[in-house]
């Protein structure tokens, strides 16, 4: 393969990463803790839409416990968002792991 076959390649595949970005700005994940206490949504660039409370586990007497919730609802919509945006952009590198 020559150089300028390779810069074709190179600026196909950017070009593919770019529009895939955008796709998941507009795509988005709900993802719940503590049984569905904590409701999150998440884009595919890992950018939080929207988090509900259910107002069931609102207790001024354990803070702490309504922060975990959270905590954990949140961890876990990230991960998943980051496997999300993994996956997508692994199909366009054809599993080469590049930093996006």
């Amino acid at each position: 393969m020559n150089m300028t076959n390779l810069m074709r390649q190179a600026q196909k595949m950017q070009k593919q990463m770019e529009k895939k970005q955008e796709e998941l700005t507009l795509k988005t994940l709900e993802v719940s803790g503590g049984g569905g206490a904590v409701k999150i949504t998440i884009t595919g660039i890992r950018e939080i839409k929207e988090i509900k409370i259910d107002p069931k586990v609102v207790d001024p007497e354990d803070v702490e416990g309504l922060e975990d919730l959270i905590m954990s609802a949140v961890n876990e919509a990230i991960r998943q968002a980051e496997d999300l945006h993994n996956n997508e952009m692994s199909k366009i590198s054809g599993g080469v792991n590049l930093p996006f």
